[in-house]
């Protein structure tokens, strides 16, 4: 099998693990079932996840790259230097793309089923909370954004209180004050 057709293959086994998590819960999550949604034989799934810990570390791994890479680049691109690397979270975070939301139910699964597989990306967002904190702005308010804009995500992921759409917007703008650049 070619690299790119293994790439593909592992991509849509990892987009049903996650589909099945967002659908049906993490309870739902079996070997069996995301081979059924991948459509692929239960062997072709264990050639790529050997077992279910190693297909939600692959969930957690492929989703928190996306997200750090994307981040990064956000904050690379941004011509003003300070808040930026706030603004590359929340941008991040609220682009619409699916990742973000997927990230969240990878993270999710992890928490059910072994929570030392964050180990990785809770090192990751002690290096975003470094720099968000080092970012030209007061540490608190930056701070502030980035723990709302988890607390939002965390109500989406789990339908707690979750604002509607109108309040939402209503809250980014709000957060968006919080992080302008100095005049």
């Amino acid at each position: 099998m070619s690299t790119t057709k293994k790439t593909l293959k592992r991509e849509l086994i990892l987009r049903a693990a996650s589909m099945i998590v967002q659908e049906a819960g993490v309870e739902k999550l079996t070997l069996e079932a995301v081979a059924k949604k991948a459509g692929v034989s239960k062997g072709g799934l264990l050639y790529h996840f050997p077992n279910k810990d190693e297909l939600i570390l692959g969930m957690v791994e492929q989703l928190s790259t996306s997200f750090i890479t994307e981040f990064n680049e956000r904050a690379e691109k941004d011509t003003h230097s300070q808040g930026r690397w706030t603004r590359a979270y929340m941008n991040t975070s609220f682009s619409g793309d699916q990742d973000a939301s997927d990230l969240y139910t990878a993270l999710s699964a992890a928490q059910f089923t072994n929570p030392h597989m964050l180990k990785r990306l809770q090192d990751e967002y002690a290096n975003i909370q470094n720099k968000i904190e080092n970012d030209e702005l007061d540490p608190v308010r930056s701070t502030i954004v980035r723990l709302a804009i988890d607390g939002l995500w965390f109500a989406e992921m789990f339908g707690l209180a979750l604002p509607n759409e109108e309040l939402k917007q209503k809250i980014i703008e709000e957060l968006k004050t919080y992080i302008k650049e100095d005049e």
